[in-house]
């Protein structure tokens, strides 16, 4: 059938394609305007996580050094995308579901569905710069017009995407007092052995001095100690180092990897000092039998000292980190109560449902006209190509 056969029989049959056309158009636009259900949403926007925020703990453990790329594969975006996939989880639905007992309102059976019926109103968008906006769609009952309360619908609208921002933060708390935790209690017991031996140590060398009368150490000996015990300490900081990052990182990081790397290269030069070695200024083993002793034991009170003293205040770290209650969610603009329904659109679903009319009632008066046209042909006796 030709293109003018089509709209010959469109224009044959205008006046009632137009007539249901217009009728169901208008029928459509009642309904949504009077009956279908409104809903409103109103939009928190989040500024992007920063880098050092999400892994503080850590950071400070390695001097210092931005860890995000460690855990966020150094995608710009990636720690957005990463409070994004929070803001999803069953957990922060719960935590807004408890709140504000959304169970009435999906008319769901428990907590845990409702939490399915809120997720799929969650609407999440992550900007090219990493900002995070964040609404949640929130619908009055049939019949709008008729229906008191939409000022308390925009309301709730405000205040479900506030509250998953409050749920986010709470869960991001939660998690990074947890990592500090567990730095703590690794620290804690290693700043207990430390002292153990520094009191251990203590003891051996107020007895040596008591006994030999030993007071004091030449200047030169006094400084290869310092640099002997500087150097201990921070193989114990990298040791420190080690044992948190292995629980948290694959054996083949490249982070772990060199810090083992570093360790190794440490331990190379505390036994270079111990051994001899011409690039230091007094080989140990050239001391004197008694004056050897009494540097032993003397190195021994200030490595234990420098390792204790750096243990205890990395541990005071992890327990502020631990306790400290300061938001980790920056907020740029909060949820307000929407001055406009975000759906339906009536205009445009009643235009495209008119449409949608024309051209459906087009086809059936095509359709008919072609079942007409092979009707008449059977009964000339013709044959349908």
């Amino acid at each position: 059938m030709m293109f003018r056969d089509i709209l010959h029989i469109i224009i044959f049959n205008r006046k009632t394609i137009l007539l249901v056309t217009v009728n169901t158009t208008v029928l459509l636009f009642l309904i949504l305007i009077f009956v279908y259900p409104v809903t409103y949403n109103s939009t928190v926007t989040i500024l992007p996580p920063e880098n050092n925020t999400q892994f503080g703990s850590l950071s400070n453990l390695l001097g210092g050094q931005d860890m995000s790329s460690l855990f966020t594969g150094g995608f710009p975006n990636a720690n957005s995308q990463l409070y994004s996939e929070i803001l999803k989880s069953r957990t922060a639905a719960l935590y807004v579901v408890n709140k504000f007992d959304l169970v009435k309102y999906y008319n769901a059976d428990n907590v845990y569905e409702a939490a399915k019926k809120l997720e799929k109103d969650l609407n999440i968008e992550i900007t090219k710069e990493g900002i995070i906006q964040l609404n949640v769609d929130v619908s009055t009952s049939l019949f709008p017009l008729f229906y008191g309360s939409k000022d308390s619908i925009k309301n709730l609208s405000a205040e479900l995407s506030n509250c998953f921002v409050e749920a986010l933060d709470k869960i991001n708390r939660e998690k990074m007092s947890s990592k500090a935790r567990n730095a703590r209690e690794y620290i804690e017991s290693q700043l207990t052995q430390t002292k153990t031996h520094l009191d251990s140590s203590e003891s051996k060398l107020m007895e040596f001095q008591k006994t030999n009368k030993a007071v004091a150490l030449p200047e030169q000996l006094s400084a290869a100690i310092d640099a002997a015990a500087k150097l201990k300490s921070e193989i114990v900081k990298t040791e420190v180092d080690l044992g948190l990052m292995q629980e948290n990182l694959q054996p083949d990081n490249k982070v772990l990897l060199g810090l083992k790397d570093k360790l190794q290269e440490l331990n190379n030069q505390y036994n270079k000092m111990e051994m001899g070695n011409q690039d230091y200024l007094l080989a140990f083993k050239d001391v004197p039998e008694l004056g050897k002793k009494l540097a032993g034991l003397v190195r021994d009170v200030k490595i234990q000292n420098e390792v204790y003293l750096l243990l205890q205040q990395q541990y005071y770290k992890e327990k502020i980190q631990e306790n400290k209650d300061i938001p980790t969610v920056q907020v740029l603009d909060k949820a307000i109560p929407p001055l406009k329904a975000s759906g339906p659109k009536v205009l445009f679903s009643s235009v495209a449902g008119g449409v949608f009319i024309f051209l459906f009632m087009s086809f059936i008066f095509v359709l008919e006209d072609r079942k007409l046209n092979i009707y008449n042909s059977e009964q000339k006796g013709g044959k349908i190509v």
